[in-house]
């Protein structure tokens, strides 16, 4: 499954290379500093959003039932599936491709920095109302499907049609803030999002809970009507405080926030004097990958709504909250500033290695190989630590969590299986932010390709382990999990390839520290043999003061392996920050 090498000695070039010579004009900007403030950023605002969302749902928890829980999921995954199709390739076209050669004058001439800010602006703007365009025919369409395949027992919910039109019209109005948002994200402005995803997700927060909570007082059935209401709530939130920040921000630089023509040159076209073209081409080569990704991606919600009842839709989507907290936590905004922060880099013209041979890599491809390689190994040493006491911890915890309403249901074994899954999910989450950064069109469809056959050995997966050998939820997670697999596999010789076009040797055994691997081995062995996971539901403290045992012990044990490792990314980090106050 290794991709195969070009014929041509030199490196390969990224598409943004190929169709815009020049570089993005915010690539000047983008320095390591600012890519880990806004990893940061992204970071602190995940959590305190998380928390906060944490506390709203474990008193929601307690006015549900399984099969609410689970239709509200599949009501979400509507939800998301709009935003996704509408605007996912459009982004990462957008960072890829930049729009630096928009700027360019009709006649090629040379403008001033007032005329070149505002034709990008302009043109940024433009290019963000593709996604509301398309997001208005994904909508109707999606929305049809899921009524027409609905079962009946599912249309007898209470409200359940109003509510899927009110996640449509939530995910709309959120699309209606995207030509603030790309706008926001070509200038680094990263403290605009973290106010509008805070303010959404509080507000989102309290309708829903304070809706579920007044229609439990009056004794009415309103289903999953109060998930619609904090949908849409969060979708007005975002275009509040989008608009408020692009408003400013286009007065200051001169261009509008509505659709505006711009015209065309020899070397510069815009589709129908709109939209800048080089990005309209390659947001239209990666929009297959984006949809065979977003199957995969929510793929278990649509499996497991065909091979098993609403209570075992439920304890999974339950688990799966949980289980992926870490993930949208510390996984996705990591992941979201390393496609960022690799596109940037790897675009600027010291990457090209313009005059050298291939065995005289460029510093950017060096520093990009040595990040890279920094950031894989954190997370497998961070997966140890989760693999080996997760799966003990993880009932206990739900348990103390959700209380004794779920006790039962099996969700706590689910989520211990779902702690094998988490270094999946966050290996390919990096590995595949980076294959996105660089990879060439024709490499983008071969991972197409591969992604389809991937979508397959993953339906087939879970169809054996849900269905022929009844594993139920859990049976699930393991189909992710070799699904991920393959996926990592794939992007890790994709990397290993690129690399060494350029010069480097990527090795990817030197990421695995085996001596942490095997004390983190021996302690799941440990934990399993003492079975402490046993009363785990019915006596969660004392279990995880037994655990904690052993997990200390673990901690200072891995801190001691990889002090050297360690000391390395706290010195770097010290650095940078020290740079960038001088």
């Amino acid at each position: 499954m290794s991709p195969p090498k070009d014929a041509n000695p030199q490196p390969p070039k990224s598409i943004s290379s190929t169709s815009n010579p020049s570089p993005p004009s915010q690539s000047s900007h983008s320095s390591n500093p600012s890519v880990i403030k806004g990893a940061s950023l992204l970071i602190i605002l995940q959590v305190a959003s998380r928390l906060i969302t944490f506390i709203a749902n474990q008193l929601l928890l307690r006015f549900l039932t399984a099969p609410l829980l689970a239709l509200s999921t599949q009501l979400e995954v509507y939800y998301l599936s709009i935003l996704f199709f509408a605007r996912e390739s459009l982004r990462v076209a957008i960072q890829r491709q930049g729009i630096a050669g928009a700027a360019n004058t009709e006649d090629g001439a040379q403008a001033d920095d007032a005329a070149v800010a505002r034709r990008e602006g302009q043109a940024v703007v433009n290019l963000g109302y593709l996604a509301v365009g398309l997001g208005s025919v994904v909508s109707v369409t999606l929305g049809w499907m899921y009524l027409a395949s609905a079962s009946a027992t599912t249309l007898q919910t209470p409200w359940l049609v109003e509510s899927l039109w009110l996640y449509g019209i939530a995910a709309m109005v959120e699309l209606l803030s995207e030509p603030c948002f790309v706008l926001m994200q070509t200038r680094l402005q990263f403290g605009t999002r973290a106010t509008a995803e805070s303010v959404g997700t509080f507000l989102r927060c309290i309708v829903v809970f304070g809706s579920a909570v007044w229609a439990s007082q009056k004794g009415l059935d309103i289903g999953v009507l109060p998930f619609a209401l904090g949908q849409l709530s969060y979708g007005a939130s975002l275009l509040l405080v989008y608009f408020a920040s692009g408003y400013r921000l286009a007065t200051s630089t001169g261009f509008s926030l509505f659709p505006k023509r711009l015209n065309s040159s020899k070397s510069v076209v815009f589709v129908l004097s709109y939209f800048y073209k080089p990005t309209v081409s390659l947001a239209g080569s990666m929009m297959a990958q984006s949809f065979v990704k977003h199957l995969l991606t929510q793929g278990d919600t649509f499996l497991i709504s065909l091979f098993s009842t609403p209570e075992v839709q439920g304890v999974y989507a339950l688990a799966n909250n949980y289980g992926s907290l870490l993930a949208r936590l510390l996984f996705q905004p990591v992941e979201e500033s390393s496609r960022s922060y690799f596109s940037r880099l790897l675009s600027s013209p010291s990457s090209s290695n313009s005059g050298k041979s291939s065995s005289q890599p460029s510093s950017s491809v060096k520093e990009a190989k040595r990040n890279l390689h920094t950031i894989l190994r954190l997370y497998i040493l961070l997966s140890s630590i989760i693999v080996s006491i997760g799966p003990f911890a993880a009932p206990a915890l739900l348990s103390i969590a959700v209380g004794s309403r779920w006790a039962g249901s099996g969700a706590g074994q689910v989520l211990g299986t779902y702690c094998f899954y988490i270094p999946f999910m966050g290996l390919n989450g990096i590995t595949e932010a980076f294959v996105a950064s660089v990879a060439t069109e024709a490499q983008v469809h071969r991972q197409s390709f591969w992604m389809g056959i991937f979508s397959a050995v993953f339906a087939a997966s879970a169809f054996l382990l849900m269905s022929v050998f009844p594993l139920g939820a859990q049976g699930l997670v393991y189909a992710n999990s070799i699904n991920m697999l393959c996926r990592i596999i794939w992007s890790g010789a994709f990397i290993g390839s690129f690399f060494k076009s350029h010069g480097v040797d990527f090795a990817p055994a030197s990421l695995f520290p085996t001596t942490t691997i095997a004390a983190s081995l021996s302690t799941l062995g440990l934990l399993r043999f003492l079975d402490v996971q046993d009363d785990g539901e019915q006596r969660p403290l004392a279990t995880l003061i037994k655990i904690a045992g052993s997990a200390i012990p673990l901690l200072l044990l891995i801190v001691f392996l990889e002090r050297k490792f360690l000391l390395e990314c706290f010195q770097s980090i010290r650095g940078r920050k020290a740079s960038k106050r001088e």
